[in-house]
C-alpha cells in the first residue's frame, strides 16, 4: 500500500473542526497523516486525540516548508482564500479549498492562473458534490425519467441566532478592511444550493451562464444578504432558480428540484436522498452514497482518479458570487416585516412567511417579488449579464 499522504490543516477551529473528525477517519484508514496545523492559537493534545502530535504554526509558508506536506487543506476566512491557496501552490503543494473558493472573480482566475502554473491539483470543498445522486438523477434526466425539463428549482430555509454573525470578526460582512469578504446567505451557507443545481443542469463553469438575477435582503444586523433569491440563465436557455434564506421559521433540510413535463426530481443534498415523481406512477425514493472530497483528492494523487471538484467546474458558482459581490447593497427590511423569537442559544430574527416563499422559489421558478412578498419589490432585481 502507498504511504499516508500528509497533510497540513489551516483553520482547525469553526468549521475546520469537521475537517479534524474527517482526518481522524481517514487517518484510521491509512489513508492520511496530519502533519501540520496552522491556527493562530495552537490546538490543545485534546483536540488532536487520534492524530499524533502535528507541528503548529500561525505561518502557513513556514509551516508548508518545515513538513513537507502534500496537501494543504485551507479553512480560513474566506477574503484569504486564495492568498493562502497561492503560497501552498507556489511550494508544489496540492489544495482543498473551502467555498466559496474566493470573495471574487479576479482573486478566483488569480488562484487558477497560480494553480495551473505550479501543476498543483485543486479540490474546491463543495461536499454535496461528491454525492452518488448527482450521476443518477443525471441518467434520469437522460432517459426521459420526467420528460422535457423546464427549470432547477433550489429551496433552503435555515434557522440562524443572530450570535451567528459574530462567529467572526468577518461574518455577514461585504468587506473588511477594504478586502473582498461576500458572507451572504446565497454565496457560503447555503451555497451548495446553487452549486448542486448548476452541476446537474451541467451548467457549472463560467462560460455556461447567460444571465443572473439577484435579490438580496438582509433583517439581521449585518452588511450581507440572509434572504435572497436568484434566478441563473444558460446559454442554453435552461433556468435555475435558488431561494434561500437564514431567517427560517422552522429549520428545513435543503433541496434541488429537477422540473420535467412529465415529472419531478427532488434530491435533498444533505441527506443524498433522491424522490422521483411521475403521473400515474408511485413515487420512487432512493438513497446514494457519497465520496468524500479528500479522499478523491488522495486518489486522484496516488491512482490518478478524476477530482470531482476542480476549479473549472466552479465557475457557474464563482459568477454568481461576482453579480452578488458587485450588486448593490441587500434591501433592509423595515422591522414591521420580522420579528424576533428566542432560540436555543439566543435571540434570532424570523421573517415570517419566508419558508413557504422559498419553497414556492423553487416549485415555480419565480423570484420573490414575482411570488407577491409583501416586503419584495422589482425595484430590488439586480441583473448582470
Amino acid at each position: 500500500m502507498s504511504a499516508p499522504v500528509t497533510l497540513v490543516l489551516a483553520g482547525a477551529r469553526g468549521h475546520g473542526h469537521w475537517h479534524l473528525s474527517n482526518i481522524r477517519r481517514l487517518t484510521a484508514a491509512g489513508l492520511v497523516r496530519l502533519v501540520g496545523v496552522c491556527e493562530l492559537t495552537p490546538l490543545a493534545p485534546e483536540e488532536l486525540e487520534g492524530l499524533g502530535s502535528p507541528e503548529q504554526s500561525d505561518d502557513l509558508a513556514t509551516l508548508l516548508d518545515r513538513t513537507g506536506a502534500e496537501i494543504a487543506i485551507v479553512c480560513t476566512p474566506i477574503h484569504t482564500h486564495a492568498e493562502l491557496g497561492l503560497i501552498a501552490a507556489a511550494r508544489g503543494v496540492h489544495l482543498l479549498l473551502e467555498k466559496p473558493p474566493t470573495p471574487s472573480l479576479d482573486a478566483f482566475h488569480q488562484l487558477r492562473r497560480g494553480l495551473e502554473e505550479a501543476g498543483t491539483a485543486c479540490q474546491i470543498g463543495f461536499q454535496s458534490l461528491g454525492s452518488g445522486a448527482i450521476d443518477h438523477i443525471r441518467g434520469l434526466i437522460a432517459k426521459g425519467a420526467v420528460g422535457r425539463v423546464t427549470g432547477l428549482g433550489a429551496a433552503g430555509a435555515w434557522v440562524r441566532e443572530e450570535a451567528y454573525w459574530r462567529r467572526a470578526p468577518w461574518g455577514g460582512l461585504r468587506r473588511l478592511d477594504g478586502r473582498d469578504v461576500v458572507d451572504g446567505v446565497l454565496t457560503n451557507p447555503l451555497a451548495h444550493a446553487v452549486a448542486t443545481a448548476l452541476r446537474i443542469a451541467d451548467a457549472d463553469r463560467a462560460d455556461d451562464l447567460a444571465g443572473i438575477e439577484l435579490e438580496l435582503y438582509r433583517i439581521n444586523d449585518i452588511a450581507a444578504d440572509d434572504t435572497s433569491c436568484a434566478r441563473l440563465t444558460t446559454t442554453s436557455g435552461g433556468r435555475i432558480v435558488t431561494a434561500v434564506t437564514l431567517c427560517a421559521e422552522r429549520p428545513g433540510e435543503p433541496s434541488v428540484v429537477v422540473h420535467g413535463d412529465e415529472g419531478r426530481i427532488t434530491f435533498w443534498y444533505k441527506a443524498d436522498r433522491v424522490l422521483l415523481e411521475r403521473p400515474g406512477r408511485p413515487p420512487v425514493t432512493t438513497e446514494h452514497p457519497r465520496t468524500d472530497l479528500l479522499a478523491n483528492l488522495v486518489a486522484h494523487l496516488r491512482e490518478g482518479a478524476p477530482l470531482l471538484v476542480p476549479p473549472e467546474r466552479t465557475g457557474g458558482f464563482m459568477r454568481l458570487v461576482e453579480a452578488v459581490r458587485t450588486a448593490p447593497d441587500p434591501v433592509r427590511l423595515a422591522p414591521e416585516h420580522w420579528q424576533v423569537l428566542p432560540g436555543e442559544h439566543g435571540p434570532r430574527r424570523v421573517l415570517p412567511g419566508i419558508d413557504q416563499l422559498t419553497a414556492d422559489g423553487a416549485d415555480r421558478l419565480a423570484l420573490y417579488s414575482e411570488l407577491g412578498a409583501p416586503w419584495a419589490s422589482p425595484e430590488h432585481v439586480t441583473h448582470r449579464d
